[in-house]
């Protein structure tokens, strides 16, 4: 044994200096980003609805994507099922006609059955479902699957759609690191760059939490992994939002100890070729999630609890410098003061006036919606409100389309627009800015 174990150490060596070498000399040609197109109708209307994407009741949902269409539609993403990392989790979907303002039936993209068949290893759970456009038209969708342990031990699993997610290819399990290729997950939307490679944020959690870009090719093969920004320990779930060819900004949910407790952030002038290192904003973040985008005209948006603790609130902020000061655009939740008092009794009366008036299948069957929630959020006679895991996207048309976990049980949806920010802004013109 002893004398196995003297050559197990250089061979590690030597394929540990192997994989450097391999990195260094394949690492893909530099590319601009691909910065997205979008035509905003000068004298539109002002819009903001809402709507609730998911449909099932009595079970717990998370961590909702989304995607537009070619038509014009809006396809989401999210995992549900009895409980977070349970075995009956599913990837589900849905979409939405905005000709109609309506959200079609859920149904089950991806199930731990089917992924564990196709990889041909044990899979315990899934979580975490973004679709990104590949240069050549399809949808790739990218998954977190986990084999053993927590998220922590989560590898990143990835199929492709031809038919805007009618149908899907079978799972393929996204080669991140030569050594183990465990404790990387995704959260945040992929992005193109100008050569038609994709780079998907990523992060890290297995002993030390950092946030990393992976770059794609078409056939969905990591051709590189970057550290996004120096200093960026215990950053996760980075959000990248791309200005222009050479512009990008990036968010991350800051899960260090260090007070204060801020969302971070880092920038790059030469396509992601170098990042600044990772700084502290002045958007509070209570180790939560985030999302954003960048506007036409270079300005930020973002959605967050923008608060040190807890998830009760959230926020629609804009900056108009490159996010060193931020603007409250509209408090999109916030049951703060409801939290306070939050037992079953008040619960049940508070959470009728949440639920969208303008989505006839829950006002319908109210009195479900509200059972379904309060038994998720329920216990011992108290309650606990959450809004968290935004994710934003602007679609060609201008319009924006938000989704969000809903106290755990539902996906809220916001449509807004242009019109609509800039009226909440000129109404918020004399807030201070922070």
């Amino acid at each position: 044994m002893r004398r196995k174990f003297v050559w197990l150490v250089p061979a590690v060596i030597v394929i540990a200096f192997a994989s450097a070498f391999y990195k260094i000399y394949s690492t893909p040609a530099a590319a601009q980003f691909k910065a997205p197109v979008t035509v905003i109708a000068v004298t539109e209307p002002v819009r903001f609805e809402t709507h609730f994407a998911s449909s099932k009741t009595f079970v717990q949902v998370h961590a909702a994507s989304s995607i537009e269409l070619k038509d014009g539609r809006i396809r989401s993403f999210w995992f549900s099922g009895s409980r977070e990392g349970a075995k009956d989790v599913s990837i589900r979907s849905a979409v939405f006609d905005p000709a109609k303002s309506q959200w079609g039936a859920e149904e089950v993209v991806m199930t731990r059955e089917f992924t564990q068949q196709a990889l041909h290893r044990y899979i315990a759970k899934l979580g975490n479902p973004v679709a990104g456009r590949a240069a050549d038209g399809s949808l790739r969708m990218f998954y977190v699957t986990v084999s053993m342990g927590g998220w922590a031990g989560s590898s990143i699993t990835t199929m492709t759609s031809r038919d805007e997610g009618a149908s899907w290819s079978e799972p393929q399990r996204l080669v991140t690191s030569p050594f183990v290729n465990i404790s990387t997950l995704v959260k945040g939307a992929p992005f193109l760059y100008a050569d038609g490679t994709m780079g998907v944020p990523v992060y890290h959690e297995f002993i030390s939490k950092f946030a990393e870009i992976l770059r794609v090719d078409a056939n969905g093969a990591v051709l590189d992994k970057q550290r996004l920004a120096a200093g960026g320990q215990g950053s996760l779930q980075p959000v990248v939002l791309v200005q222009n060819a050479q512009t990008a900004q990036v968010l991350m949910r800051y899960a260090g100890a260090a007070e204060p407790s801020r969302v971070l952030m880092a920038s790059t002038q030469d396509a992601g070729q170098h990042w600044s290192a990772a700084g502290k904003s002045n958007l509070r973040n209570p180790d939560a999630a985030l999302g954003g985008v960048a506007l036409p005209d270079g300005r930020l948006l973002a959605v967050l609890n923008d608060m040190e603790h807890g998830r009760d609130a959230l926020s629609l902020m804009i900056s108009a410098d490159d996010g060193k000061t931020w603007r409250e655009v509209q408090k999109l939740e916030d049951q703060q003061a409801a939290s306070a008092q939050a037992d079953e009794a008040h619960f049940t009366s508070n959470v009728q006036t949440l639920i969208p008036q303008s989505d006839s299948a829950a006002t319908e069957r109210l009195a479900q919606y509200v059972e379904s929630t309060k038994r998720t959020v329920c216990k011992d006679g108290r309650c606990r409100y959450e809004f968290s895991y935004p994710y934003l996207i602007q679609t060609v048309s201008g319009d924006f389309h938000l989704v969000y976990t809903w106290n755990r049980t539902f996906i809220k949806h916001l449509r807004f627009n242009q019109a609509w920010v800039n009226q909440r802004l000129q109404e918020h013109s004399h807030d201070a800015l922070h």
